[in-house]
């Protein structure tokens, strides 16, 4: 089934009867040439891009519960591709082109929207960082307009730029990023996987993995055994007790973060605007909410819910950068749990168990990297080659001492 302006518009006035499941149902077959554990956004865009890239449809994406019931369906939609080290630049910067073809390729409303994402600066220290930020940008093939005081109040005239304690001195402007529906992202690439014959079987919880001589054979899961040649962790908060089942230790803690999101209101943020002297972060939903959020709550833990602490701090650091959002009410929050690795950059490799493979430790970069994740993680499992934009993103950095500590907000682990 296609979708068109034409097509919306004839359910709507038939009363939207004519609409049919986008995706089978499908019962598990005895073996796969390929399984996906996770029914989030990296585990169906690893799904579809073996399909549709390599050819492997023999596959199967096991969600224990619906899919993009997860982190997909728990950020704040932010999509950008300001990254400033080797390896991580790269990737970003991947990610991005699949993302500003990605309603045209799958055929579906994502709402990609590119209206830019600034990131405040507050001192000459933080303007001199964003400077060479931008450079190493610009040198990647991206955008990025280095903005002083003056600039960034002609884009952004609502913050407070009477603030002796937190002056806007500047700001980086990254114009080609902004925000996407989350749930119409995994919902499009469910649909493209299903519709190249990839198996997508919700309520299969994995609960244990069948490994024979070193290698794995396939997973234990809440509907039986299934059979596989390799398998895939796309899990998420949950990686470290996926792994746990097939004996690894990962560097990875999860922690949750929260998001929120305010009643709504006419349009009065363009793009992404983020604090430079506090972890927030601010956007305006294409139902007029405005949502926002901040840092991790820091413990760990697997409960999809926060606590008022970052919630007071959140909002603190909201109304000192906008104080006109303290006229809105704050309409509902949620809590995602962050697969968190120790230097705050992801992980796509094998693993020490031949046939089992791992994409996870995104930390905060998750909802922005699905496309190119997807990309990369399925490049890995079919050819058994590295991906160019991911070669940085082996699990072994961490004995090498060549890690990725973008902006050091890796887990802050104990007795690692």
């Amino acid at each position: 089934m296609g979708y068109s302006g034409f097509k919306v518009f004839w359910e709507g006035l038939r009363g939207n009867t004519g609409w049919k499941p986008v995706w089978r149902d499908p019962a598990p077959k005895p073996h796969y040439d390929v399984i996906i554990i996770g029914g989030g956004g990296h585990g169906l865009t690893t799904a579809y891009y073996l399909a549709k890239n390599h050819g492997i449809t023999n596959v199967a994406v096991l969600e224990r519960g619906y899919l993009g019931g997860g982190n997909v369906g728990r950020n704040t939609t932010i999509v950008r591709a300001n990254y400033l080290l080797p390896g991580n630049s790269e990737f970003y910067s991947h990610s991005l082109k699949l993302w500003e073809g990605m309603e045209q390729e799958l055929n579906y409303n994502t709402m990609m929207s590119q209206r830019g994402v600034l990131n405040l600066a507050h001192s000459d220290g933080q303007m001199d960082a964003f400077a060479r930020r931008g450079n190493q940008m610009l040198i990647q093939g991206d955008d990025a307009e280095l903005l002083d005081a003056d600039g960034v109040r002609a884009h952004a005239p609502f913050l407070n730029f009477k603030s002796q304690r937190f002056p806007i001195r500047g700001g980086l402007l990254h114009r080609r990023g902004g925000t996407a529906r989350h749930d119409a992202v995994a919902w499009g690439y469910a649909r493209g996987a299903d519709r190249m014959g990839v198996d997508l079987i919700q309520n299969c919880e994995v609960t244990g993995f069948r490994i024979e001589n070193g290698k794995v054979r396939g997973v234990e899961t809440s509907r039986g055994y299934i059979g596989a040649g390799k398998v895939g962790m796309a899990v998420a908060g949950r990686t470290g007790q996926v792994a746990a089942m097939a004996g690894l230790r990962l560097p990875i803690e999860s922690h949750v973060l929260q998001a929120f999101v305010s009643e709504g209101l006419k349009p009065i943020i363009p793009g992404v605007v983020t604090f430079g002297m506090g972890h927030f972060y601010i956007s305006q939903s294409d139902k007029g909410g405005l949502v926002f959020g901040g840092d991790l709550d820091f413990y760990n833990s697997y409960a999809a819910r926060g606590n008022l602490p970052m919630l007071e701090h959140v909002m603190e650091a909201g109304m000192a950068m906008v104080p006109m959002i303290g006229n809105a009410r704050m309409l509902r929050g949620w809590g995602g749990i962050m697969d968190m690795s120790m230097d705050g950059s992801p992980i796509i490799d094998r693993t020490p168990i031949d046939g089992l493979f791992l994409n996870g430790g995104w930390c905060y970069g998750g909802f922005k990297a699905t496309p190119g994740s997807g990309w990369c993680f399925a490049h890995l499992l079919a050819t058994g080659e590295y991906h160019k934009a991911a070669t940085r993103f082996r699990l072994n950095r961490f004995e090498t001492g060549h890690v990725l500590d973008e902006e050091g907000t890796g887990a802050r682990p104990n007795k690692h």
